[in-house]
C-alpha cells in the first residue's frame, strides 16, 4: 500500500478549502483517507496563520513511515521545517514554442517592411516637390474667394 500525504478538496463552488490528509494513493482525491493532518485555505492572505495548519508531529510520523507528500504539501512541510524540498528549476518554461517564434519573426519582418515603406516617401520629397505643392494649395483658396465675391452679386 503506497501512502501519500495530499490535499482533499472541500468547501463550496468557487470557495475551496482543503484538508491535508494521509491516504492510500489508489483512493480518489476526495475519497477515504487514513488520517487528517491539517487544513489549507487558499482564499486567506499568504501571511495569515490560519491559511495552513499542519499537525507537525503526526506529519513527521507519516514521513518516517514512508508516506510521499504531493508537490503542494511538500511546500507546506518545507515551510514547517519537516523536510527539505528542492526547488524545481525550468528555465525554458517561459520560452515560447517554435511556431510562436516563427509568427514573431514574420510579424517583425512585416513591421520592418511597413516602417521602410513609411520612411521612404517621407524622405523622398525634395525642395522642388514642396515648391510645386505650394501654388496648388494657393489656387483653390483664390477660387473660393472669387466664388464668395460672385455670390452677393447674384442676389
Amino acid at each position: 500500500m503506497a501512502l501519500s500525504i495530499r490535499l482533499a478538496r472541500g468547501g463550496a463552488k468557487k470557495r475551496p478549502v482543503y484538508r491535508i490528509v494521509v491516504a492510500d494513493s489508489r483512493q480518489p482525491r476526495d475519497g477515504r483517507y487514513i488520517e487528517k493532518l491539517g487544513t489549507y485555505n487558499p482564499l486567506l492572505p499568504k501571511d495569515s496563520a490560519e491559511r495552513v495548519k499542519v499537525d507537525t508531529d503526526r506529519a513527521a510520523h507519516w514521513l518516517k513511515v514512508g508516506a510521499q507528500p504531493s508537490d503542494r504539501v511538500a511546500r507546506f512541510l518545507d515551510a514547517a521545517g519537516l523536510m527539505k524540498r528542492t526547488p524545481k528549476h525550468n528555465p525554458k518554461k517561459a520560452e515560447p514554442g517554435e511556431k510562436a517564434k516563427e509568427r514573431a519573426e514574420e510579424r517583425a519582418a512585416k513591421l520592418a517592411e511597413a516602417n521602410a515603406a513609411a520612411n521612404a516617401p517621407a524622405e523622398a520629397p525634395a525642395a522642388e516637390d514642396v515648391a510645386a505643392e505650394a501654388p496648388a494649395d494657393a489656387a483653390p483658396a483664390e477660387a473660393v474667394a472669387a466664388e464668395t465675391e460672385a455670390e452677393p452679386q447674384a442676389e
